[in-house]
């Protein structure tokens, strides 16, 4: 399962834990390096400090050589936030929701290898041109926020594969091993998983969350707060309040106002199913358990070789 871009990283296999808000702790991250994938502190509900409070336990352990943070460009403190990952010596930086070339110079100048989410080709190539040394190709299968143009795993992966020189890493709706398989065949040299880490026993998110998780069916989610910023999130009386303004013609101040300020905290933090905003990919339908980071990984590899072993037995 040896990528260039696993090797490059240092993990055993090329599966990245995504770097998920209230979700992605330092204890989450921990339990994913330690069985070989990338581990990923998520900084997008964290102060500063908190965040350097997470580095500093993840670094206290062994694999502090394979954990990374993930930094959404849209945050007020991107700056800060940039700044204290660096500090804190991490080498390996996600960034999502803006524009990398902001950050890039200063993030390379320190060291640290650069990953950046993009949702299409476009701003794949501006990202490579930016001086990101990988790029994740996320389809918006993907929980939490994508991009406006609604392009699928399946046909965004290969394109952008075929546009860049750089690694590509696949994410948007990948749960299992099979997947993982084909993500590899399209061309991608790893994989990010989401919410199948979010619903582990390290998840830093809600017990009722993980169940809302759990209990997904394949139809569980949808696409709305378009005008504000695409959001996958599970069906809910927010989640249907929200398509219903939508519907209505709401202006993007008035999604605004619905959406308000904790959303997200109130529904993957505090364990609001009903209000809160229960951000999750298409991948829920796939998962039937809250399971040890570990285990996750583990069912991954069995699952990929599975899958392996049957695709080269078709004659």
């Amino acid at each position: 399962m040896k990528t260039p871009l696993s090797e490059q990283l240092g993990i055993r296999y090329p599966i990245i834990q995504a770097g998920m808000v209230w979700t992605s702790g330092w204890k989450l991250a921990v339990s994913s390096a330690r069985v070989g994938a990338l581990g990923m502190i998520g900084s997008g509900s964290m102060k500063p400090e908190l965040l350097r409070e997470h580095i500093r336990k993840a670094k206290a352990t062994e694999v502090a050589a394979t954990i990374g943070v993930n930094i959404p460009l849209i945050r007020g403190d991107v700056e800060e936030l940039v700044k204290a990952t660096i500090e804190e010596g991490i080498k390996i930086i996600f960034t999502s929701a803006g524009n990398p070339k902001v950050h890039a110079k200063t993030i390379k100048d320190a060291g640290c290898f650069l990953v950046h989410v993009v949702a299409s080709v476009k701003h794949a190539l501006k990202a490579e041109e930016a001086g990101c040394n990988a790029v994740v190709a996320e389809g918006f299968e993907a929980g939490g926020h994508n991009g406006i143009d609604e392009i699928t795993t399946l046909c965004l992966v290969p394109q952008v594969v075929d546009a860049v020189k750089i690694p590509v890493i696949a994410a948007g709706g990948i749960a299992d091993g099979r997947q993982m398989l084909a993500a590899l065949a399209l061309g991608a040299q790893a994989v990010q998983i989401g919410t199948r880490f979010a619903a582990t026993i390290e998840s830093s998110s809600h017990p009722n969350y993980k169940q809302a998780v759990i209990d997904a069916e394949d139809n569980a989610t949808v696409l709305t707060l378009k005008k504000v910023a695409p959001v996958r999130l599970k069906k809910n009386a927010f989640a249907f309040e929200a398509i219903s303004a939508e519907s209505h013609g709401a202006t993007k101040e008035e999604e605004i106002e619905l959406l308000g300020k904790r959303r997200e905290r109130h529904g993957i933090f505090e364990g609001d199913t009903i209000q809160g905003e229960l951000e999750m990919g298409q991948s829920s339908g796939l998962i039937k358990d809250i399971i040890s980071a570990e285990e996750v990984v583990r069912r991954l590899v069995a699952e990929y070789e599975e899958a392996r072993k049957r695709i080269n037995g078709i004659q």
